[in-house]
Parts: C-alpha cells; structure tokens; sequence
C-alpha cells in the first residue's frame, strides 16, 4: 500500500507515559500525542480521547503495552495486565477498554511490540530472527524468531535471567524477586542502588558487573534462540558508547569458541543500537496494527 492508503493508530502503554500515533503502513508518522500514565481509568480514558479525535482516519489499533500481560486469547483473562507492581494497573482489560471502535486491534507487550518495528523499518528489516533489547527502568527483552514473536505460557522475560557473577562480586542485587538477575545488576534503579547518591562516572568500578550481567543475559540468547542480531538501547546505554563494546567483548570470552562464537568474532555489527531510535516503542503500535490489519 501507499501512503495514500488508510491509516492505522497505535498507543504505545508506559509505565509513566503513553505516545498514541496516527501513522500509514510505511510508518510514516502522520500525529503523535503523548498522555501521561496515571491509574488506569483516568489514563484508558486520555487514551479514547485521543483516539476519538482521530475517529474515521484509521482502520486498525495496535496497543503495545508494559506487562506482565496475558497474551493466551484461549486465557478467560486474555489482555489484561497481571501481577504488575505498578498501583492499581493489575488486572486491567486491555481489549475491553477499545472493543466498542470496532476496528481490528492487536496487543503485544511495549518491547516485543518495538522488536517487531525495527523488524519492519529499523537495524533488523532484512532478518527473521534477532533481539531488541532495552536496558533503563528494568531490561525488557524482545525476541523474534523466524519471523514470529517467543512466547508459550506467558511472554518471554529474558530480562530476569541470571548468569555467572565475577568473581568476587556478592553484591546482592536489587530485583525484588530474583536479587541478582540482569535486571537486579544492570537496569538503571539497580545500579543507581549499587552506587548510592550522584552522578555515574564512566569509571565507576560498578560498571564491570553490569557489562556481566548484560554478557551474560547475552550469552544465553545466543545458546537458546541464535539471533542473527541484538539490538541493544535504553536509558543506561545512551551516552556511554563504550558499554556495548565492552558487553561483547565479554560475551566473547565466555562462548570460549563454542559453536556460532566464531561467526559472532567475525561479525562486528551482530550487537549494535536500535535503528528506530526513541520512535521503536510507538512504531511497535503501528506495527501491531499493521499485523491486526493484515489477518482481516
């Protein structure tokens, strides 16, 4: 289709804030509004009036949105948000919330829905199986496999996955659930935790365990799900571009050659930042919206 082609809407769900885009299937942005993230009713209901606004210019929705969510449509509770610490937010009804627009919609976690757009339009448009991982308030993993999202039970969390510490290294971490997996290590409140008040030098001893933690989350993508590609962002990487660098170097010790390692040597753009950039999250919308368009 062109650009001349029905539009489609996307509301990207965050954790502080919403970016509700009117875009075409090019992912040309057309309007963006941004609302904040509230309790639940107040923030659904900025959400419809934005929407409202747009009514009659757009022909499906995508809602990519934080989690956990229940993704099982065989699931009574299908597309609500569960066990979730933000306040008041669990349990809420996605799919209920924008039944009555009538519009074909699709629903997918916010990183999984930003994977699927650096797929269409970003790093990864000519791959079938690679990563997109964010690295700031927690670590949000997405994984695309052979062209389709990993999930079964429920979605993937590789964020929460754990790996050999360095030695010496008994911080505890700060994951309220599991301590010291890569999120309790190396998202942005852990090592604001780790560290103590003030501003992080690019010095800071601390930083080795974090290049672990992401090495190591790394090291089990690549011996599970082999993508050809990881993207790697978020609010602690951005600034500082010797981390992602140092992150390989380290995944590349610890494959020790073993099986892909050799290709992965070779290939110095296989870790590298998302081509999308702070628009992977709303294009992720988009992108659901283009998959719900697609399966009428």
């Amino acid at each position: 289709m062109s650009d001349a082609a029905p539009l489609v809407a996307g509301v990207e769900l965050g954790g502080t804030k919403g970016l509700c885009t009117l875009a075409s299937d090019t992912g040309r942005i057309v309007d963006q509004h941004r609302v904040n993230t509230r309790d639940p009713t107040a923030t659904l209901a900025d959400v419809r009036d934005v929407l409202a606004g747009w009514r009659g210019r757009f022909n499906a929705l995508g809602i990519a949105s934080f989690g956990p969510l229940d993704l099982d449509p065989a699931s009574p509770t299908y597309g609500q948000i569960v066990s979730t610490p933000k306040p008041g937010w669990s349990g809420t009804d996605l799919p209920g919330a924008f039944r009555d627009l009538h519009v074909p919609f699709a629903l997918e976690t916010d990183v999984n829905a930003a994977a699927l757009a650096e797929g269409r339009w970003g790093a990864a448009r000519e791959l079938s199986s690679f990563a997109y991982i964010t690295v700031g308030t927690g670590i949000g993993v997405g994984i695309i496999n052979r062209g389709q999202t990993v999930g079964g039970y429920g979605h993937a969390e590789a964020g929460h996955l754990r790996g050999p510490r360095i030695s010496g290294d008994d911080w505890p971490g700060a994951c309220p659930f599991h301590g010291d997996c890569a999120e309790g290590l190396a998202a942005g409140p852990s090592i604001r935790a780790a560290h103590g008040p003030g501003d992080v030098a690019d010095d800071w001893p601390g930083w080795t365990r974090v290049e672990q933690a992401l090495a190591m989350l790394l090291h089990n993508l690549f011996l599970t799900t082999q993508p050809q590609r990881v993207l790697m962002g978020g609010g602690v990487s951005e600034g500082r571009p010797w981390l992602l660098p140092a992150v390989r170097d380290r995944l590349l010790a610890s494959l020790g050659g073993y099986h892909t390692a050799a290709a992965l040597a070779a290939d110095p753009g296989f870790l590298r930042p998302p081509g999308l950039g702070d628009q992977a999250g709303p294009l992720g919308s988009i992108a659901l919206a283009l998959v719900a368009r697609s399966a009428q």
